[in-house]
């Protein structure tokens, strides 16, 4: 197992998601596809278990100590992406590969526009 480079994609994803307020899976996923070789399914799974102590504990802790951090809110952000990370999933296992890599591109490709167009 490439342990190094798999630090390093974790290490860029931490400070991506920490210095910007992003999900790691933005990096993480195209990251093991094209470094791995590994398909759109293990790649998001594999990101998603990747995100729960770093993201859940640590980063939101230190934003939290800062007053940065609106706990009611996230509360019920947290409800909603709980419930809706299942219904994902659930429809993700169910898509062919190629489907739904190029939902996942779609999205990124959106945002990008937004965000370079729009601010």
């Amino acid at each position: 197992m490439p342990t190094f480079g798999l630090f390093i994609i974790g290490l860029a994803a931490g400070i991506l998601s920490g210095l910007l307020g992003i999900g790691g899976a933005t990096l993480v996923v195209p990251a093991l596809i094209y470094f791995y070789g590994l398909s759109q399914h293990l790649s998001q799974g594999t990101a998603l278990a990747m995100m729960i102590p770093p993201i859940g504990l640590l980063a939101a802790w230190h934003y939290w100590k800062n007053g940065n951090v609106n706990i009611g809110w996230a509360v019920l952000l947290c409800l909603g992406f709980f419930f809706g990370g299942l219904i994902g999933a659930y429809f993700a296992n169910l898509m062919p590969d190629l489907q739904l890599r190029r939902i996942f591109g779609f999205f990124m490709l959106v945002i990008a526009i937004k965000l370079i167009f729009w601010g």
